[in-house]
Order: structure tokens, then sequence, then C-alpha cells
């Protein structure tokens, strides 16, 4: 979506504002240890690098083509190409979500399956008997029904606005979905759209650091608490540095 005024309909801004505590703490999570600091700058930082243009076809792990394409169009919606960063799917988010699912933590490694399986409040997150990977699959099969039956195709052939207008439908709860909770499936295809933005580009997403030189993160664990005070108020400019710079 290049149109200013359809970015707004779901602000790039308020996504970021989430996104940035949560994707720099998967970030730090995954990381080592931070290089030193940079000197402090005081003329404006040269442009940010945009990720490079990803292979015209890359190899899927476990999504299938329908779900690919759902994917790619939500995640281009959350983060459309603009003046900040490439589209979503160009910063790789794709290829970090069919890396995450195909993975352990898609087929529920670390989840508690053994039921009984209660209806919880909000505040006990997850509580249903499918994996990550059988939940993506249930609802995309399940938004996309939703989006044939409203306006009479799948999610990824409707118009920018409409995208938008769909992705807060389940937000909001509104979109009636089988089986499968919108609002639910909405906060997690959300969350992995953050994660995928702003974890390591070791992990697929995050193409180029894009998203870290965005918003000035220095990539590896921060050892800086002993500079604190000397860089207090002063701009600094650092190339981030990923897992794969100290590999």
């Amino acid at each position: 979506m290049s149109d200013d005024s359809i970015h707004d309909s779901i602000p790039r801004r308020s996504f970021l504002k989430g996104a940035g505590a949560a994707g720099t703490a998967v970030a730090t999570a995954l990381s080592g240890a931070l290089p030193a600091p940079a000197a402090a700058q005081t003329s404006p930082p040269a442009p940010a690098k945009v990720a490079s243009r990803p292979p015209a076809a890359e190899a899927l792990l476990t999504l299938t083509a329908t779900e690919a394409a759902f994917l790619s169009a939500a995640y281009d919606t959350f983060i459309p190409a603009d003046r900040l960063s490439p589209s979503g799917t160009d910063c790789g988010l794709l290829a970090f979500i069919d890396g995450q699912l195909a993975g352990a933590w898609g087929g529920g490694a670390k989840l508690y399956r053994g039921g009984p399986f209660i209806k919880g409040t909000r505040e006990q997150g997850y509580q249903l008997s499918l994996t990550p990977r059988e939940f993506f699959a249930a609802g995309i099969k399940a938004a996309n029904a939703w989006t044939r039956k409203t306006y009479g195709k799948d999610f990824d052939r409707l118009s920018a606005a409409e995208r938008d207008t769909a992705l807060k439908a389940m937000d909001a709860g509104k979109a009636e979905f089988e089986e499968i909770n919108a609002k639910q499936f909405f906060e997690m295809l959300l969350a992995s759209a953050m994660e995928g933005f702003f974890a390591d580009p070791i992990y697929g997403g995050n193409r180029d650091k894009v998203a870290w030189r965005m918003v000035g993160y220095p990539g590896l664990p921060a050892t800086y608490a002993s500079k604190a005070l000397e860089y207090r108020g002063k701009k600094i400019v650092l190339e981030p540095q990923s897992i794969a710079d100290f590999s």
C-alpha cells in the first residue's frame, strides 16, 4: 500500500509503537555480546540501507502456496513498502514464519497438550489443543472462508483497503470465523509480524537488518551501561551486528 491515506487506516507507527519494545526484546533474547560503542554523532546519519530483494521463488519448508499468499498479503498490509522500510515480505517475514512453523515451536514442542482444554481468560494466554502450525493453518483457512463470504475472494486477492478493513474486523473480533477465534488468530498473526521484523536476521526476517537500522538498534545484547552518562542526550549511530557477524 503506497497511498498514505491507506497507511493511516492501520497506522504503521501504531504497529511500531508496540513492536519496538517487543522486537528489541526478541532480538536481545536471541543475541550474544555487543560491539564497543561508536563515537557520538552530531550530524544526521546516512540513509538507512534497504533490504535486498529476495529471490523470485524462495523454497517453503512447511507453508502451502495458499498459506504463503495469505501471510505475504497480511504482512505487507502491516508493513507496507514506504520511506521507512521495504514491505514485510521483502523484509523476510514469510521466510521467518515458515522456518518457525517448520521447527520445534511450530510443532508445539514446549506446549502442554495433554488436556483437558478449557476456555481460559485472556490473561491465561493460548489454551487450545492445536500446535502453532495447526493453528496458523486453521486460522488462514477460516480467514479465507470469511473473506470469500464477505468479499467474494480470498484475502490475498483483496484490494489494499479491503485487507485493512478485514484485518480490523479480525482484530475487533467482528469477523465470524468457524471454529477459530478471529481475534486470537489476528493477535498471533500480528505477533509473528513483530517477531519476524525485529528478530536477528539469522532467523530469516529483518533482512539486511533493515528494522534494526530503522529504529537505531545496534544488534547483539546491550553492554553500554558504562557509557550511558557519556552519551546521554547525544545521537549515536552504530552499524547493527547480528549473530552471523560473530560466527
